[in-house]
């Protein structure tokens, strides 16, 4: 009975001590993220519009009084951002549909960086990303594009007449 107890004391005695070895992240300063406005990039193949991506993000912000000025400048950052995304593309070499977020982060941190101050800026994290075709493909299973059954004409019903 004792043998037990002495092993599971030990246990979480030890548990401390390995917490204290693993390493720490670096906690980020309250108040660093600023909240984009959504952002609407065409996705095309070839040339030819295939739908849009629907994309959320946040600018990491180096201080929290570099988010003041980040939010300051927020109108024109957003405007940036609609340009790039509409001057070049934002797709995968392999998949055009799919949007490159490394390639994308990059480009959008040197916008954001060009319009505040490169100090100031620290990253992009992307919160959401949602591909809506151009023309979604109607499935069987969709009740609005089965035809409605054609009306049957009513059939004559004999009437019996209750007059003796």
């Amino acid at each position: 009975m004792r043998k037990p107890v002495i092993l599971a004391a030990a246990v979480l005695l030890s548990l401390p001590a390995r917490a204290a070895d693993e390493p720490k992240k670096p906690k980020e300063e309250p108040g660093t993220h600023v909240q984009m406005p959504f952002l609407i990039a065409p996705m095309s193949i070839n040339g030819k519009l295939q739908g849009y991506s629907y994309i959320t993000s946040k600018l990491v912000a180096s201080t929290p009084s570099a988010s003041v000025e980040i939010r300051d400048k927020l109108a024109f950052i957003q405007d940036a951002f609609v340009r790039d995304v509409n001057a070049a593309p934002t797709g995968k070499a392999t998949d055009p549909l799919d949007v490159d977020t490394a390639a994308l982060a990059a480009r959008l941190v040197g916008d954001a960086r060009r319009i505040v101050g490169s100090s100031k800026v620290v990253t992009i994290s992307f919160t959401q990303i949602k591909f809506s075709p151009l023309h979604p493909k109607a499935t069987t299973d969709d009740p609005d594009t089965t035809p409605a059954p054609a009306a049957k004409p009513a059939a004559a019903t004999p009437v019996a007449d209750t007059k003796k």
